[in-house]
């Protein structure tokens, strides 16, 4: 985590027009409260801290990875302050179903995570207008925040990338073999090459080994059909596809429209036949959850695994998953999708943004804003949410040591400084969203290990999205 992303990301307006607009049947995953100590003035780190208030503070957590850095938060608040925090973690790809789970408690959260002004709508009786608040008054970009009528419903906490991450130290050993689709790896710049290097790669795995004393077993990782793993292919490349089909529409890239023709599902299904294709796993199995593509990227299994940002604290040097693949090696190139790979940048955008609950009593409404401004203010918020969880924060305070050292995150820079365009975070408008990627991934699922017809993948696309819409708007 060396490299850092400058401020001027946020400024842009290619940010400013894209980012306008990764969650459980099961219980939380994690639960921590903070003991009750006394209350304080200023934090241990010497910053001052607002009035805590005399309420209690309830965050449940959308990302399963920052877990133990939100339940150190927590701890150290409580500390400092006497109130209370609890953080409950959903489990992964079970949000929603918690949020709507905790909400009708008693003692629900006062602070959740929104993804889209879609889920504005649908919890508008829980939101809680964040236009006075230190979140939005700190806030770089002022089109990071959601607004719903009338209100700031809730703010970005961080922004993220997602693309190709790739090993290019394999790569590069790759490049000098005798034969090798490539020279160089600059040269994968559209989906043709990468297509051909990727189908290269897999097909010559042993001799790759043995050349480069590699571990290889593929060229990309596996793509799991599993609740864990799927919405890396229900949202995030599906939203490539939604990206180019609302640009031709002309209308706005992250709120969409109330109907989709799947005008680029046949370059969907290209890029998906080369992750299955020149993978090591087993198509028939990717819905079992038996995969693990972080590990076998880490492992030095594969060189391609399709994820974002979020995964690069994964890889640090000093990682405890055991990897002999770490950041040094690591880089991240765009989706190539085969529509304008010339001008296609990564995929940049965020569906974290904090909602306070306006259902809380108006004690824990003002503890819980106390709470977010010390989390985006002190040097232990600060320091947890860039060197700890590894996020790139939309706020002004994040400056100096606090900026981001994601280096998949700096990608984006290098990507917009060569001409290229960020792709929009599309998949954020989609309609009912646990609803239409179920049954997206149904017939996904069918073709992939079934031998099922590409067709019902189209139809499930247009004909679902057109339905959940129409659902979402009636109520």
């Amino acid at each position: 985590m060396k490299k850092k992303i400058v401020s001027v990301l946020l400024c842009t307006a290619m940010l400013s027009s894209l980012l306008a607009g990764c969650g459980s049947d099961s219980a939380a995953v994690t639960e921590g409260t903070g003991e009750e100590t006394t209350a304080a003035a200023d934090s241990a780190d010497g910053t001052e801290t607002a009035d805590a208030g005399s309420g209690s503070v309830y965050l449940l957590n959308f990302k399963p990875e920052t877990d133990g850095a939100w339940q150190d938060l927590a701890a150290a608040y409580t500390e400092q302050t006497g109130v209370s925090v609890t953080v409950v973690t959903a489990a992964d790809g079970q949000y929603k179903t918690t949020l709507q789970s905790e909400l009708a408690k008693s003692e629900a959260p006062t602070i959740f995570n929104i993804g889209s002004t879609a889920d504005c709508a649908e919890y508008a009786n829980y939101i809680y207008d964040l236009t006075d608040s230190s979140l939005y008054e700190h806030l770089t970009d002022k089109s990071l925040a959601l607004e719903y009528d009338g209100k700031i419903a809730a703010v970005a906490n961080c922004y993220e990338c997602y693309g190709i991450i790739y090993n290019k130290t394999i790569l590069e050993g790759y490049c000098g073999l005798e034969g090798a689709v490539i020279s160089s790896v600059d040269e994968i710049d559209n989906f043709d090459t990468l297509n051909a290097v990727a189908t290269d790669i897999n097909s010559r795995v042993d001799e790759i080994n043995e050349a480069l004393g590699t571990n290889l077993t593929g060229a990309f990782a596996s793509s799991g059909l599993d609740s864990g793993s799927n919405w890396r292919f229900s949202g995030h490349l599906a939203g490539i596809a939604l990206y180019y089909e609302f640009k031709d529409a002309g209308c706005d890239l992250v709120a969409g429209q109330s109907t989709v023709t799947g005008k680029y599902l046949d370059q969907f299904k290209n890029v998906w036949d080369m992750y299955i294709n020149t993978s090591s796993a087993d198509p028939a199995t990717l819905d079992s959850g038996a995969y693990n593509a972080e590990q076998e990227l880490g492992l030095g299994e594969a060189v391609f695994y399709q994820n974002g940002d979020w995964e690069y604290s994964a890889f640090a040097p000093d990682n405890e998953n055991g990897y002999i693949v770490t950041t040094d090696d690591l880089s991240m190139m765009p989706i190539y999708f085969g529509v304008d790979d010339a001008n296609e940048g990564l995929a940049v955008g965020t569906e974290n943004h904090w909602a306070v609950n306006a259902q809380a009593s108006q004690e824990d409404i003002d503890s819980t804003l106390a709470f977010l401004d010390w989390v985006i203010t002190s040097d232990t918020g600060r320091d947890a949410i860039t060197n700890q969880m590894g996020l790139t924060a939309p706020f002004d305070t994040f400056t100096g040591e606090y900026e981001s050292q994601n280096g998949f995150a700096s990608m984006v820079n290098e990507y917009a400084a060569a001409g290229k365009t960020s792709v929009a975070w599309s998949f954020n408008a989609t309609p009912s969203v646990d609803d239409w990627r179920a049954d997206f991934m149904a017939p996904l699922t069918e073709y992939t290990e079934r031998g099922g017809s590409w067709d019902d993948v189209v139809t499930a696309f247009v004909d679902q999205w057109a339905y959940y819409w129409e659902l979402s708007n009636e109520q």
